[in-house]
């Protein structure tokens, strides 16, 4: 019988592809295969996020759960951000805790595995050029990094102490792994990074240098590409020759996730954005007029400390002018390690909730004009995703997620969808070619 493993994934898609990693690390060199019953496995990961409070909260409530369910031999492992910053405490407020694994130490997995409370928590430890073992979740799609670590120092995110500095992936290794992607069946390729347009900064070693646009030339050149997408472009490095090639370049779905967390120019100041409220407004204004019919989304902090009435405004403005397609938003939550921790200008609570309440019924109201417009529309779906309920699901090309009535045969193409009904969340449709 073949040793099985659960694994829980907490946080952004980043967090998604370090779990792929692992998983295909676990089976080629322990003979791992994937179960969704925690019950029955034989090893238990928890892949954690330290972006937000809640998840880390989650962490030991999950933690718990599983300590009660496992089967008594079954070794427990803690992965990622939330690993890389709380090291040996997690052990020691979680003793059945076998090992705990950081973020930039993915590579370390089938090792870490046989040292009991072993703990691996580097965020020097490069593993830019290492050849992990192929896995993805899932056949369409593949999630390829193109850079570990981030070097922006903004003053509320933990990320540069639990990734550390910013190395680029080698051009190579990312367009080898886009070709082996394609050859498995995928058509779309989803680039990650905490900056992917900041690519190029740094290499380890001596490596062919190049920036972000010239990436997605090589990327695009791959045969059997059909679909790239990329997250998360800094609003700071978005310049006109990215703006450009991301218009004109047909294989670049046209969605841009641009990170905004205020629009007051004090609050982007002291949030250490390096950009202000005018120069996000010109760049997503070149992207509507190049592509009109680009999604545009964002990320949202209310109450960061300090933040006034009018500074709020500032924001519910940006919202105004950009109309985002969507939104992330969050009401600040100082995190360990990071330099607004110590900001003494602190929100009410109470206040923050309700900003936060204001500026989510803000963006229902342009929602709701927005998909009010689609009705009627016709659009292309690549679909990759069969529901239980009789619908399989997909995304247009500028990320409308669509769903019809169909069976698996349609999973991995590319259909034109008529949209017969709207929602905030997900557009109905049927299938017309």
């Amino acid at each position: 019988m073949a040793k099985k493993l659960f694994i829980e994934t907490l946080g952004c898609a980043m967090n998604v592809r370090d779990s792929e990693h692992m998983i295909a690390e676990l089976n080629a060199h322990e003979g791992y295969e994937l179960t969704d019953d925690a019950a029955l496995a034989d090893l238990i990961l928890i892949n954690t996020c330290s972006v937000r409070e809640k998840p880390v909260h989650k962490l030991f409530s999950e933690l718990g759960v599983f300590n009660k369910l496992k089967k008594a031999d079954a070794k427990i492992g803690v992965c990622g951000c939330t690993a890389s910053h709380l090291g040996k405490e997690i052990i020691k407020r979680a003793p059945y805790v076998n090992f705990v694994l950081g973020a930039r130490n993915v590579s370390k997995i089938a090792d870490v595995l046989h040292r009991d409370k072993a703990v691996e928590v580097e965020i020097d430890f490069d593993e830019s050029q290492f050849a992990f073992k192929d896995f993805r979740s899932s056949p369409y799609k593949a999630y390829i990094n193109i850079s570990i670590g981030c070097d922006k120092q903004c003053t509320f995110c933990i990320v540069p102490k639990t990734r550390g500095d910013e190395i680029s992936i080698p051009a190579d290794l990312i367009v080898a792994e886009a070709r082996k992607a394609v050859a498995g069946g995928a058509k779309e390729i989803f680039l990650l990074g905490q900056n992917v347009n900041n690519y190029g900064r740094r290499f380890s070693g001596d490596n062919e240098k190049m920036n972000f646009t010239e990436l997605l030339r090589r990327v695009s050149a791959v045969e059997g590409v059909e679909r790239i997408r990329f997250t998360s472009p800094h609003p700071l490095h978005m310049d006109d020759e990215f703006i450009e090639e991301f218009a004109r370049n047909p294989k670049i779905c046209k969605s841009m996730h641009m990170p905004l967390q205020s629009g007051s120019n004090d609050i982007l100041k002291a949030m250490k954005r390096g950009y202000t409220k005018e120069w996000f407004l010109n760049r997503a204004k070149k992207l509507r007029e190049l592509v009109p019919d680009v999604n545009i989304s964002t990320d949202i902090i209310v109450a960061f400390p300090g933040e006034s009435d009018a500074d709020f405004e500032d924001t519910l403005d940006v919202m105004r002018q950009v109309r985002f397609e969507q939104i992330f938003s969050f009401k600040y939550s100082p995190r360990p390690m990071t330099e607004a921790e110590g900001f003494t200008n602190t929100i009410d609570s109470e206040l923050g909730s309700e900003r936060l309440t204001t500026l989510q019924a803000f963006q229902d109201t342009i929602l709701d004009s927005i998909t009010a417009g689609l009705m009627d529309k016709e659009i292309e779906v690549y679909f990759e995703e069969l529901r239980n309920d009789g619908y399989i699901a997909g995304r247009s090309d500028n990320n409308i997620m669509v769903k019809v009535k169909g069976s698996e045969e349609w999973l991995g193409k590319i259909a034109r969808v008529k949209i017969t009904g709207v929602s905030r969340s997900v557009q109905y449709g049927e299938i017309i070619a």
